[in-house]
């Protein structure tokens, strides 16, 4: 390796990111939502209960479940009972453990400790809370004063008033925060069938199998974990046979409707074609949903009865729209263009007969 490459590489390994899928951009805002909220917090308080020795502004370990709320959000430690519950009950261990044990050192360890059992207990495991447990404990006068309220004011109301900022921050940046796991997948037809997208590839049980052999405790929710294998799955799918796009194998004859149309009409073109999608139009073109026989069995308009469509652009690997065509509700994924008029359709069939044309020859004998 050259001279002039070294600091490239060093640079690379100092400052890549350590945290899977972070990017400038969430790093960015991970220190702007800090700013933010740190700030308002400590002006809150202040306007309400005053400056002084007696009520700090904000907590130290504050600073620290920033960092959680804003830069890791999706983390099961920064959702906000871990937040509010975790520093709160571990404060309230720290001066239980200043009350019975005068012994400083003893004292630290086991309000530390104790912090840790009772959010592990009350399932809000929060880092921070060990620093709330120490602060509770040399907290000095400041924390002696407000004795047993201490981790009511200013402890709790420190961390309600950052998880509220952190709410609001993160729905304007249009995050899922509270972080929400996607439920594992079910059967939509009611039959006690595994749903189809478990049946070939891991299960449920294969990652509880593999998270007992490592021993070890991930911050990440189960559920995240088994969405991003499946999705592993996809990307690797795409990878294969990314080349067959989307435009290759839709339909380009699609038999649609307008938003004005009667519910008649919608349910003899799709007896006539003998489809389950029905793409409805503006008086533009562009796409504003689907029906089926579902929606219209009892209507009497198209409109009022429209559902969400499910989209992709022409140019997407045919192979990403297999999570959703196995879903268990979506029939089709109707192809628009940047404008949003439709250009194309493709229905599980149409997927179907690519996927068996994508197989490799060998395979392909061998089924036949």
């Amino acid at each position: 390796m050259s001279n002039s490459s070294t600091p490239k590489a060093l640079g690379r390994r100092l400052f890549s990111p350590i945290l899977a899928g972070a990017t400038l951009r969430e790093r960015m805002l991970a220190c702007l939502g800090a700013l933010i909220a740190i700030a308002l917090t400590g002006m809150v308080c202040g306007y309400f209960f005053g400056q002084g020795p007696h009520l700090p502004l904000i907590v130290a370990p504050m600073g620290a479940s920033a960092v959680l709320l804003f830069a890791v959000p999706a983390s099961p430690l920064a959702q906000p009972w871990s937040i509010i519950g975790g520093n709160t009950i571990s404060a309230m261990m720290g001066i239980l453990a200043a009350h019975f044990i005068h012994e400083p050192i003893i004292a630290i360890g086991v309000g530390v400790s104790l912090a840790i059992g009772a959010m592990s207990f009350t399932r809000c495991l929060h880092p921070p809370g060990g620093a709330a447990a120490l602060t509770a404990v040399l907290g000095g006068p400041a924390v002696a004063s407000w004795g047993l309220l201490f981790p009511f004011v200013p402890v709790a109301l420190n961390s309600c008033i950052l998880v509220a900022l952190g709410v609001v921050f993160h729905k304007l940046g249009r995050r899922n925060y509270p972080h929400v796991a996607v439920p594992a997948p079910v059967n939509t037809h009611q039959t006690i069938d595994p749903p189809s997208v478990t049946r070939i590839g891991f299960r449920e049980e294969d990652v509880d199998a593999a998270l007992a052999k490592f021993e070890e405790t991930f911050d990440i929710d189960r559920g995240d974990l088994s969405r991003l294998l499946r999705q592993v799955e996809v990307e690797a799918a795409v990878r294969s046979h990314g080349t067959v796009s989307c435009a290759d194998i839709m339909s380009r004859d699609v038999i649609a409707v307008g938003e004005n149309a009667t519910a008649e009409d919608a349910r003899a073109l799709l007896l006539k074609h003998n489809i389950r999608t029905l793409p409805v139009k503006d008086g533009s073109g562009r796409l504003i949903g689907t029906v089926g026989l579902r929606e219209l069995m009892q209507a009497e308009q198209v409109a009022g009865h429209i559902v969400t469509a499910a989209t992709a652009p022409p140019d997407a690997p045919a192979v990403s729209l297999l999570p959703v065509l196995t879903d268990g509700r979506t029939h089709a994924v109707v192809i628009v263009d940047p404008t949003g008029h439709v250009v194309g359709l493709i229905s599980q069939t149409d997927l179907l007969s690519a996927m068996a044309h994508m197989l490799p020859e060998r395979t392909a004998r061998i089924a036949a």
